[in-house]
């Protein structure tokens, strides 16, 4: 026997501009008796066939006197047709470089207005843009443009310590002698273009504004020409995986992909019921800040306002107050961030109405702060990963703090979800397995690897996550934790997700991250790593009682570590490895008890 339920929403079917929002958010659901943990939200509006270069051309043309982005930091302003008029500049340089529509061209740097104008350019040209985190060390950068055979690559000159010309020069040398564009070098064969981002003329490279200003008409003609030649399912961005172990994989998103996700993603915030500007600290490097950021706001006519190169709690308040932004998005740790510097000065808030949080779960407590002190209307919190261009789950409109704060949102549109034991095999709505995602989203792969690709995406089409997870009947999902993250304990199963949670609680606690350390007899034991709130005297003996007869004993932490900051990526995902590593040496752990 089947049954249907409904819940429904209706927008004006322009993908780009909805007029009215006139009926309440739908879903149609169908589910077995047996009530296996399957999901398919197919959505009331068909996918949209757009490039990325085409949403730019419509922004253009739809707003075109809109501020399309200011970056604060630089004191650049532009509206949408001077951002598709100098993209196309920047994609009309390259192509008189030689490089050719599907070529590799990689932006390694902070948050800047060339970042930006890169991103257009590539998706105008029908380049591929490889998305380089600006943190990246010499090797690391030496494998990514290897590993995608990157034809052009832009940087700044210098960012904060990085001299990035220099980090060049060291992987290919012959840049010293060589004339811009001319580049061959046995280390990295593909590379024949470096640009830098600066006034400087530095050893064989082209300098960013130079590419811009030697566009002719005649290029600028066969920008144009490309808008209707390129297609949606190519490829258009290589963004590589953060890599925990091993080197990272580089995923391939098509146009399609990530167009239609943030199509639906800006649905859900509705963001078509008015001009938004969007104070955007996550680096652009991540897929939540180019896909969820800069996609959404050619999509919806959003201003993009960049308060900092890189993340900075203090400059991004100033930034909402200045430009009087609606919507903020962030990591659950940038939150925190800024919730202490909001203490610490009188910002006004007041412009803002929502807050976006991803890149991990974000607990129940820091929500209800960031609405009161923030003076925020609206949370929303969104799951996924790279391969899924990002997101798979979102929050709803209507849902309250505790859906919030407690779940990953709600299922997307055009998009089925599954939860599987370890054979593969479906469980029931409300237990753990891990959670498959198929549909429109699913990568395209990853670049020249196909066994990793094979292993990731099935000949049947779903996409395994990795994540353990909780799908609900409801349409709402829970993660429980990173299944490689999962400490066994003297053959107990434990998910730190969980514990994570439970310690948010405690009014003391700031942020809590639960890691699994070497223990002789146990295999494995649990060790909690805590912020404070400012001032807390909090300390292990009473973290301990907290947690008595509350959770499980063997849950509670053996070890407990005071930090005040915990070890993050740039995009600010907190490295668990790092703080594993950070615990065996503090308390002289053996790392050959833990099991392999």
């Amino acid at each position: 026997m089947l049954q249907l339920w409904r819940h429904r929403l209706s927008v004006s079917s322009c993908l780009h501009c909805y007029k009215s929002f006139t009926r309440r958010l739908s879903v149609t659901e169908w589910r077995c008796a047996v009530k296996a943990s399957y999901l398919h939200y197919p959505g009331d509006e068909p996918l949209s066939p757009l490039t990325t270069g085409q949403l730019v051309e419509k922004a253009a043309e739809q707003w075109g006197d809109r501020e399309a982005l200011v970056s604060v930091h630089e004191g650049v302003r532009f509206n949408f047709e001077q951002a598709k008029q100098q993209g196309d500049r920047l994609a009309a340089g390259l192509i008189g470089m030689g490089l050719k529509p599907g070529d590799r061209v990689a932006i390694w740097g902070p948050n800047t207005s060339q970042w930006y104008l890169t991103f257009v350019a590539a998706a105008r040209a029908g380049f591929i843009i490889v998305n380089i985190n600006p943190a990246y060390q010499t090797s690391e950068l030496h494998y990514c443009l290897a590993k995608v055979g990157v034809k052009a690559l832009i940087a700044p000159e210098t960012f904060k310590t990085q001299k990035y010309h220099e980090m060049v020069m060291k992987i290919a040398p012959e840049l010293q002698t060589c004339a811009p564009g001319q580049l061959r070098s046995e280390n990295v064969p593909d590379l024949t273009s470096l640009i830098v981002i600066s006034d400087n003329k530095l050893p064989g490279a082209y300098r960013f504004r130079d590419v811009m200003d030697s566009a002719t008409p005649e290029q600028l003609t066969y920008i144009q020409q490309l808008q209707s030649e390129i297609n949606a399912d190519d490829g258009t961005n290589l963004q590589f995986t953060s890599g925990t172990t091993g080197q990272p994989k580089a995923t391939l998103l098509s146009h399609h992909n990530t167009v239609n996700n943030v199509l639906l993603f800006g649905k859900r915030l509705q963001l078509f019921l008015k001009e938004h500007r969007i104070c955007l600290q996550v680096p652009l490097f991540h897929v939540f800040g180019n896909v969820l950021g800069l996609l959404s706001a050619f999509s919806y006519g959003a201003t993009i306002v960049l308060p900092s190169a890189s993340f900075n709690a203090k400059e991004s308040l100033k930034a909402i107050q200045q430009e009087r932004c609606t919507i903020v998005y962030g990591t659950p740790t940038m939150f925190v961030d800024m919730l202490t510097k909001a203490g610490e000065s009188n910002y006004d808030t007041s412009s803002l109405e929502m807050a976006v949080a991803a890149g991990a779960p974000i607990f129940e407590e820091l929500v209800k702060q960031l609405r009161k002190k923030l003076k925020l209307k609206k949370f929303y919190i969104g799951y996924g990963m790279t391969e899924t261009s990002p997101l798979s789950f979102a929050s709803l409109s209507t849902d309250p703090i505790d859906k919030v704060g407690t779940t990953v949102g709600y299922i997307m549109e055009h998009v089925e979800a599954k939860v599987v034991d370890d054979k593969g095999k479906s469980v029931p709505f409300g237990t753990p397995g891990e959670l498959w995602i198929r549909g429109y989203l699913t990568m395209l792969g990853y670049w020249n690897d196909d066994k990793k690709t094979e292993e990731t995406i099935g000949r049947d089409k779903w996409l395994k996550t990795g994540d353990q997870f909780i799908l609900q009947e409801n349409g709402y999902g829970k993660i429980v934790g990173r299944i490689k993250d999962m400490i066994i304990r003297g053959g107990e199963n434990i998910f730190p997700k969980e514990i994570e949670e439970f310690l948010e609680k405690h009014p003391d606690i700031l942020e809590a991250q639960v890691i699994g350390v070497p223990d002789y007899r146990m295999g494995e034991e649990v060790c909690a790593c805590l912020r404070l709130v400012e001032g807390s005297k909090l300390t292990t003996e009473q973290v301990k009682e907290y947690c008595k007869g509350k959770i499980s004993h063997f849950k509670i932490p053996r070890y407990i570590h005071f930090l005040t900051n915990f070890p993050k990526t740039v995009s600010g995902k907190i490295q668990k490895f790092q703080l594993q590593k950070i615990i065996i040496e503090k308390e002289k752990l053996s790392a050959e008890n833990r099991p392999k």
